[in-house]
């Protein structure tokens, strides 16, 4: 059956960052340290999730989808991200799925998306190899609550975003910018993610995957020095979390200086332990130049001519076929089935007349990223879900309420939901499969 669903993040939407013994989070310390985030917005409401999760999940039945990818809050199940759980995070978690089963709607859960509790974060963060193992057994406590009713599991989202943007230029939380010293985070999330695909298996997790964010990386001309800062890019942001996974290896970085010293003996057989599905989150293709200067081994060259969103990324709905046809030509049998675990589109959309939302660019967006899914596995690939980023307008990170990604309009006055016409175009699409 294939898998038609929307997704969100926990500290996105939840809000509710103080209640029933939460702790905090690396993404609570970032919003409140002035100039972090657009407009010093905050996730302390956002959608405010956490009170209003039913109404949300029966907008999800309403719009016919048959699987639900959210994440859920570490600091929510162990506030210091060790030692025993909060019993009244794993029960609200234990509500939501359950409310999900009555629907017929099947959880993804996602074990980190980003919310790493700060306590860790005061030891070094994903920079520090302990917590690896500290998610190990977060995952541990999660599983034996939910793994009976949750089919799907889904260590870890983006750990290249997170490294990259976390560790590496500081635009999101923890907000440090290392450069090439943050490479160790990404090879602290992969261990974390292998030693939690054993303990989800050990407690019957029918299927566990991880979720890459990947592009198409274009060369910006056909000059060596464009093709060599191409392959450099898709190195450090494809293959060097795909390869690991699906591989069992590292790529080779050393032709640009790098290297990575933190690994050791048995950590890629742990991280390379066969999964039962890789995630994919695609928004669009990179296109890469040689470096102008000195540091990087590449530059983005950016991508003109297609329409482009509020945020300015370019629409290039092929660039999901050109990707997943790529996946299953470099990996061949080693790749599992596909699920593109996140694919949407920012837009500014305003309640109308009526009180609608007439998102007709968004339509535009998904039927063409839908058709190139459709065209994927025309050629081969086994692509068995695609969700929607994302169910609700929310806190979208470093750009706070600035940007909207959501198929349901939120007014974060009043926590309003209305539904899109995307949101209704997309019912109708669902329920012509």
């Amino acid at each position: 059956m294939f898998l038609w669903g929307t997704a969100t993040a926990s500290y996105q939407i939840e809000g509710a960052v103080a209640e029933d013994g939460r702790g905090v989070s690396i993404w609570d310390t970032f919003t409140h340290e002035p100039g972090r985030v657009r407009g010093g917005d905050t996730g302390d409401v956002a959608c405010d999730h956490y009170h209003r999760w039913p109404e949300d999940v029966a907008l999800m039945s309403d719009l016919g989808v048959n699987s639900y990818r959210f994440s859920i809050a570490w600091p929510r199940i162990q506030p210091d991200g060790r030692g025993e759980a909060n019993p009244a995070g794993l029960d609200f978690y234990d509500r939501l799925t359950d409310a999900l089963c009555e629907k017929g709607i099947a959880a993804a859960a996602t074990l980190f998306h980003w919310d790493l509790p700060q306590a860790l974060e005061d030891e070094g963060g994903w920079l520090n190899r302990d917590t690896s193992y500290r998610f190990a057994e977060y995952a541990a406590i999660v599983a034996d609550r939910l793994a009976d009713r949750i089919p799907m599991w889904i260590t870890l989202n983006e750990p290249f975003i997170h490294m990259v943007y976390g560790y590496a230029l500081g635009n999101h939380a923890p907000g440090r910018a290392l450069v090439l010293d943050a490479l160790p985070a990404a090879h602290h999330q992969l261990l974390g993610h292998g030693l939690a695909v054993r303990e989800l298996r050990a407690r019957g997790a029918e299927k566990v995957l991880i979720t890459n964010n990947c592009t198409p990386v274009w060369p910006a001309s056909a000059d060596p020095a464009d093709l060599a800062a191409a392959d450099a890019y898709d190195a450090l942001h494809n293959r060097l979390f795909n390869d690991p996974v699906l591989l069992g290896t590292y790529p080779d970085l050393s032709a640009y200086g790098v290297s990575l010293d933190c690994v050791r003996d048995g950590d890629l057989d742990l991280i390379g332990t066969r999964l039962d599905g890789i995630g994919v989150n695609y928004y669009n293709p990179t296109r890469i130049t040689a470096p102008t200067g000195e540091g990087l081994p590449f530059e983005d060259a950016g991508i003109t001519g297609y329409p482009t969103t509020a945020f300015g990324w370019p629409v290039v709905p092929d660039g999901l076929r050109e990707l997943l046809v790529g996946l299953k030509a470099r990996y061949g049998d080693a790749l599992p089935p596909v699920y593109v675990t996140e694919n949407g589109c920012s837009q500014p959309d305003d309640v109308g007349p009526g009180g609608t939302v007439d998102d007709q660019a968004r339509i535009a967006y998904l039927d063409g990223h839908i058709k190139a899914v459709e065209k994927a596995g025309a050629e081969g690939v086994d692509v068995r879900g695609y969700y929607v980023w994302s169910l609700l307008d929310n806190f979208e990170w470093a750009e706070g309420y600035n940007q909207r990604f959501g198929l349901v309009h939120v007014d974060f006055a009043t926590g309003t939901r209305t539904p899109k016409a995307s949101y209704h175009w997309l019912a109708q699409r669902i329920s012509q499969d």
